[in-house]
């Protein structure tokens, strides 16, 4: 029945935190466990819809096997004996994503939806939550990262972008400094000659690299060893021209370790984000968050538009390249518990305890 994630088993672990999903209807829990009610004698999923049964009344279980076992029979209107809504939407999507990206030519909406076996509109609904893009900016996505293999790997422009299927180079030009942060001969070489100001210097938290382009400051990195945090910045940007700061970085780089000693400061600091269309909504709505206060991912999820998406959240949050300045520490599980983060649990425990008492 089950095989979920070893993160999804570690968010639900204990008893409290898998009651808190029955009263959430929280369909992430469906993979991890059952729910067995006493006074009827049937086991649910933990997003079933049936009247919330008293606590009293509720005991877990690890499988179906486990409940039926003990006596209990599934409910005929979640089903937890058969694959969930949820696994058959999953599988659905899962089924386009893969013609999307095995086609020669891209798939239109209509031939997904079929596909799919599912209506026009459904399907672009279903396509929106589960992955957090449209079916039209993931063919724009993949399309992007065929050309960028293409690029890295010494392909000519010209072949690249009509090898990811662009209608026209017109059309490739258009996005590709959103897309690769970079003109696309550059991009090819892995960001040669893209010249990037980078410092590591110590503060409260450890270590801090940062590193500016023309732009604006396109990283800012929080760890224990300075020579893997420099490998992190060249694995982004394996043949940029990378410089050592000078003094007039120095002074940036005071600017980014103040903003680490107090995060409740606001800044102005000039950012250059680069990501994903969802990312850059994700990080947008995190920069709204007030300081000294948190969101759940699914408050995140719900304020962009997608309330579905929350593992998407998750996932953006953890691919946040600007520590701090893009403020992912203030998210944090509903039920309270501080989650993971890119930098290390403790350190956003610090951050959001730093901010607290500065409120």
């Amino acid at each position: 029945m089950i095989a979920a994630e070893p993160s999804a088993m570690n968010q639900f672990s204990d008893d409290e935190s898998r009651w808190l999903a029955l009263v959430e209807r929280d369909p992430a829990a469906d993979d991890v466990f059952c729910y067995s009610v006493a006074t009827t004698g049937v086991y649910c999923r933990p997003s079933c819809a049936a009247r919330l049964a008293k606590r009293e009344n509720v005991r877990f279980h690890r499988t179906r096997e486990q409940a039926e076992k003990a006596g209990f029979r599934p409910c005929k209107r979640c089903r937890p004996d058969c694959a969930s809504l949820a696994d058959r939407q999953r599988d659905a999507v899962t089924r386009a994503c893969r013609l999307i990206e095995t086609a020669d030519t891209a798939p239109n909406l209509d031939e997904l939806a079929r596909a799919a076996g599912i209506s026009r509109f459904h399907f672009h609904r279903l396509f929106k939550a589960s992955t957090g893009v449209t079916p039209k900016a993931y063919v724009a996505a993949h399309r992007n990262r065929r050309a960028r293999s293409e690029l890295a790997n010494g392909v000519k422009i010209s072949e690249a972008i009509n090898s990811a299927g662009f209608s026209s180079n017109g059309r490739f030009y258009e996005t590709s400094a959103q897309q690769l942060g970079m003109k696309p001969a550059a991009y090819r070489t892995g960001g040669d000659h893209t010249k990037i100001h980078c410092s590591v210097t110590e503060c409260s938290l450890g270590s801090v690299l940062v590193a500016e382009t023309d732009i604006g400051i396109c990283a800012i990195f929080l760890g224990d060893n300075r020579a893997a945090l420099i490998r992190d910045l060249l694995g982004r940007f394996p043949k940029a021209n990378v410089i050592c700061g000078d003094a007039k970085f120095d002074s940036r780089v005071k600017q980014v370790v103040s903003l680490v000693e107090r995060p409740a400061q606001s800044h102005k600091l000039p950012l250059d984000i680069r990501g994903t269309a969802f990312q850059l909504r994700v990080w947008q709505a995190l920069q709204r968050i007030p300081a000294g206060k948190t969101a759940s991912y699914a408050a995140v999820a719900s304020q962009i538009g997608q309330p579905n998406a929350v593992r998407a959240v998750a996932r953006a949050c953890a691919a946040n390249p600007l520590a701090i300045a893009i403020p992912c520490h203030r998210v944090i599980r509903s039920n309270k518990s501080p989650s993971g983060y890119r930098w290390g649990v403790e350190r956003k425990m610090t951050l959001l305890k730093r901010e607290k008492s500065a409120g």
